[in-house]
């Protein structure tokens, strides 16, 4: 080998069962940045560095793999929540805070590009707002719905429709990432998602309590 010639580095071999998980990160990346319409496969296929093919073998239309970065999103930013019998053994004072703080690192991270494009394609692509629907908003909503049912149930908190409370415990965090979102490049005082999980579960529960 010709003195001050470095070896080449060996090319990493990428496991087959990596696949999906680097195709469905490469198209999160994709629809953030470009919006559903304007992302194609071939887009996805270079972006995860494989074949335009590979991407057909996992995810056989756009909207599958749509669906599975609604998946992986929930994954990704909710799978530290109680789930099942655990969400009601906790009482919902500790329980809304938990999910606040989520729902803000969820809202720092591509959730709020991917919320933007929600709303501004779901028009023109209706079936992306009821996978996203599907698989995001009524598991989030079902799961403190249920939490604040059985919270009522003990006596902890005030009589009122479950799901209405769960609306107005998560609307002022949809309210905060949709403001970061539009506003971002308009020079505006942008509110800091953590902060406001903070101050808005310490003001909700303050209102629901029955003591």
């Amino acid at each position: 080998m010709t003195a001050g010639r470095r070896k080449a580095a060996p090319r990493r071999e990428r496991r087959k069962e990596d696949r999906p998980a680097e195709i469905v990160a490469a198209a999160l990346e994709l629809f953030a940045d470009k919006g559903f319409g304007a992302t194609k496969m071939a887009d996805v296929a270079h972006q995860a560095g494989v074949s335009k093919a590979t991407v057909f073998v996992y995810f056989p239309t756009k909207e599958d793999l749509f669906r599975a970065v609604a998946q992986t999103v929930v994954k990704a930013n909710f799978e530290r929540l109680p789930a099942g019998d655990g969400v009601f053994a906790i009482p919902l004072s500790i329980f809304v805070p938990l999910l606040l703080r989520q729902a803000a690192l969820a809202g720092e991270s591509r959730v709020g590009s991917m919320i933007r494009l929600l709303i501004a394609e779901s028009r023109a692509f209706p079936d992306l707002a009821q996978v996203w629907h599907d698989e995001v908003v009524a598991r989030m909503l079902g799961l403190l719905t249920a939490a604040i049912t059985q919270a009522q149930a003990r006596g902890e908190i005030r009589a009122g429709d479950p799901r209405l409370h769960a609306f107005s415990i998560l609307g002022p965090m949809l309210a905060g990432v949709i403001f970061r979102e539009v506003f971002r490049d308009a020079r505006a005082e942008l509110p800091d998602l953590q902060e406001l999980a903070v101050q808005h579960a310490q003001v909700v529960l303050r209102g629901l309590s029955l003591e």
